[in-house]
């Protein structure tokens, strides 16, 4: 099994520190956040008692996101997580959960090979351009689903001007006009 397969070992010490085991150096929430972001399993272990605290640290980067203002969750879906632990045995919403974002990862694994360079469109011009935003709107939807962070990442290169954003929307006009040529 590779590394990038097995989960990403985490021990916490008594302090509270939180230790990488394959750097051998102290991470933040924030870290362990981005190890997620980039595909990267992680387990969390207590390390006096052997308890797995995954669970506790995961739900607490996820409150300190929505604390932040970056809402994922609707307040309705919020609600109906707590009515769900009023229910004995959390009802059905977690076999819910594990398969809606299941059937997301699919669906956008799906997608993303259909745009692979297999498909014949892929020849016309502004192809890459399209094939691009509708990766990276893939990505901002699915909120790094399929193991990568949806966010832009820092060094990716963002539109820098109106003439970037202009040329982009020109070429795809160009490809609609293709696309319905083709139709």
């Amino acid at each position: 099994m590779s590394d990038q397969e097995k989960p990403l070992l985490i021990k916490r010490y008594a302090s509270r520190r939180l230790y990488n085991t394959e750097t051998s150096d102290y991470v933040t929430l924030e870290d362990i956040a981005g190890f997620i972001r980039n595909g990267r399993e992680v387990q969390i272990i207590d390390l006096k008692t052997g308890d797995d605290l995954t669970r506790q640290y995961l739900l607490q980067i996820i409150a300190e996101h929505e604390s932040r203002g970056e809402n994922v969750l609707p307040v309705n879906v919020l609600n109906d997580l707590v009515r769900s632990y009023m229910v004995p045995g959390g009802g059905v919403m977690p076999q819910f959960l594990q398969s809606s974002f299941e059937m997301l990862r699919e669906s956008q694994s799906k997608m993303m090979e259909n745009m692979s360079a297999m498909n014949p469109m892929s020849q016309m011009p502004g192809f890459d351009a399209l094939q691009a935003q509708q990766q990276a709107f893939l990505k901002a939807m699915t909120g790094g689903l399929s193991g990568k962070w949806s966010g832009p990442d820092k060094e990716e290169e963002q539109p820098k001007s109106k003439e970037d954003l202009d040329e982009i929307k020109q070429q795809l006009a160009e490809l609609q006009q293709k696309l319905s040529k083709l139709n």
